[in-house]
């Protein structure tokens, strides 16, 4: 029997690593597999936990056939290594920190894809970005508007995606997260 691919994607800042570190020790007891993404950014930058690579290794890997998805935001690359083709075939749920805007290449590839998307009430989203300080509050602005957007297109064109509330404590959204996985409907 396959495995479940479960993207998981949300704005930025709505705390997609902060519920990854969290939930990590839960899901893989449950035999769920988290990826580690590899991104072209030093190994030094703040945030998850990923392989940080050069464009140019990046490049090479993606020529070598090493990734399952590839996709490019925000200046950077990032590449879902290919052995998750090999868990999912062998039974294992396989948990992906996904790109919105990847989203239906991702659909196209993986059809029985579970895909969740996170959310934050636009009021807290926004604190955590100004608490952040990299970006103006215009370009704040911008994005709370392209995620209301965003959002808006995905519930209206794939009523099977589950929305995962992240606005209170991290433990509560961890709890949903795994009744969500145990029960897809216990994510509405």
């Amino acid at each position: 029997m396959a495995g479940r691919l479960i993207y998981l994607i949300g704005p930025s800042g709505s705390g997609k690593d902060s519920l990854l570190d969290a939930a990590r020790a839960r899901l893989t007891e449950r035999g769920c597999r988290i990826v580690r993404r590899v991104i072209t950014r030093s190994a030094e930058a703040v945030g998850e936990a990923a392989l940080g690579v050069s464009p140019q290794q990046f490049a090479e890997m993606q020529a070598q056939g090493a990734f399952a998805l590839s996709w490019q935001a925000n200046g950077l690359y990032y590449g879902i290594p290919r052995e998750i083709d090999d868990w999912l075939a062998a039974g294992q749920d396989v948990l992906v920190n996904g790109s919105r805007a990847h989203l239906q290449t991702t659909r196209e590839r993986y059809p029985q894809v579970l895909v969740v998307l996170l959310t934050v009430d636009p009021a807290v989203l926004r604190q955590r970005l100004l608490g952040r300080g990299r970006e103006s509050v215009a370009e704040i602005d911008q994005r709370l508007a392209r995620n209301a957007r965003f959002s808006e297109r995905l519930l209206a064109d794939d009523p099977t995606a589950h929305l995962l509330d992240n606005s209170g404590p991290l433990e509560r959204t961890v709890e949903r997260l795994l009744a969500c996985l145990d029960e897809p409907a216990a994510c509405a």
